[in-house]
C-alpha cells in the first residue's frame, strides 16, 4: 500500500519563545503530526539556505527540545556531517528545511544528491516541510531576493510541485508582480502563495488545505482566465494556538 505523500509549505511558521528565542509554532506542528509519528518525531532539518549557521541550528534545536522532537541536522558544509545522507534522511518522519536563499540551497543540495534523495524521501512518504526557501524549493520556483534586492523569478527548483510558489506574500509587492508576470507570462501555469503565518498543505501535487496560526492572513492562488490573470485569495482553516 501506497503512503500518503504531504509537502507543508509555509511563511512565518517561527514563533517568539517564552523559554528560548525562537519556538516552533503551530504551522510547523501541524508538519510533524501529519507523520503520524509516536513517540518522539524524528525531525530531520536543514539549514542549507542560511548557510549551515551554527547559532540558527542551536537555536532551532532547542527549540525541538521544547516540542519533545527528536532534532537530526543534516549539514553540508564544509561538508555532510554524515557518512550517508540518505540513510539519514529516509529514516526521518520528517524534513524541515529552514529559510534563506533558494537558489544556493538547490545549488548545494544538488552538488550532493540531496535533490534526488528528497524525491526518494517524499515517495516514501516522509513529510516534507519547511518555511520560505523550504517551501519554494519543493515547487518548480518562485520569486526571490536570492541574487540582490531586486526580486527574480527562479524556475529550478526541485519541481516535486509543478507550481510557483510565492512566499512572504503582501511583505513586498514585488513579490506579488513577479508572481503575476510569471503566469502570465507562462512561465508557471499556476501559483500557490502565502503570507506569513500561512501553510500550503498538498497530498501528493494536489492542494488540500491552506492554514493559519494567526487572524488576517490567507492563501493565494494565481492562475490565467483566457488572457487574463486571477489571483483568488483561499481562507485559510485557523490552527490552535496551543498546538
Amino acid at each position: 500500500m501506497t503512503k500518503q505523500r504531504f509537502i507543508v509549505g509555509t511563511s512565518g511558521a517561527y514563533h517568539p519563545g517564552t523559554r528560548c528565542d525562537v519556538e516552533y509554532g503551530p504551522l510547523a506542528a501541524y508538519a510533524v503530526e501529519l507523520s503520524g509519528a509516536t513517540g518522539r518525531p524524528k525531525v530531520g532539518y536543514l539549514a542549507t539556505a542560511s548557510g549551515d549557521q551554527k547559532a540558527r541550528i542551536a537555536e532551532r534545536a532547542e527549540a525541538a527540545r521544547l516540542r519533545g522532537w527528536e532534532f537530526n541536522p543534516l549539514t553540508c558544509f564544509m561538508m555532510p556531517n554524515v557518512e550517508d545522507p540518505e540513510e539519514y534522511l529516509l529514516d526521518q518522519d520528517v524534513i524541515w528545511v529552514d529559510g534563506g536563499s533558494v537558489v544556493n540551497l538547490l545549488a548545494v543540495w544538488r552538488a550532493h544528491g540531496l535533490d534526488e534523495i528528497m524525491r526518494k524521501a517524499w515517495e516514501k512518504g516522509i513529510v516534507l516541510a519547511g518555511v520560505s526557501a523550504g517551501s519554494m524549493c519543493w515547487h518548480r520556483g518562485g520569486a526571490t531576493d536570492s541574487f540582490g534586492p531586486t526580486l527574480r523569478v527562479q524556475t529550478n527548483g526541485l519541481g516535486l510541485l509543478p507550481y510557483g510558489n510565492g512566499v512572504h506574500y503582501g511583505v513586498n509587492p514585488m513579490r506579488r508582480e513577479l508572481i503575476q508576470q510569471s503566469v502570465a507570462d507562462g512561465t508557471f501555469e499556476r501559483a500557490y502563495s502565502s503570507e506569513d503565518g500561512i501553510a500550503l498543505v498538498y497530498e501528493g501535487t494536489e492542494l488540500t488545505e491552506v492554514l493559519s496560526d494567526r487572524d488576517g492572513v490567507q492563501g493565494w492562488h494565481t492562475f490565467r482566465d483566457g488572457d487574463r490573470v486571477v489571483e483568488e485569495p483561499m481562507a485559510p482553516r485557523r490552527l490552535p494556538d496551543n498546538l
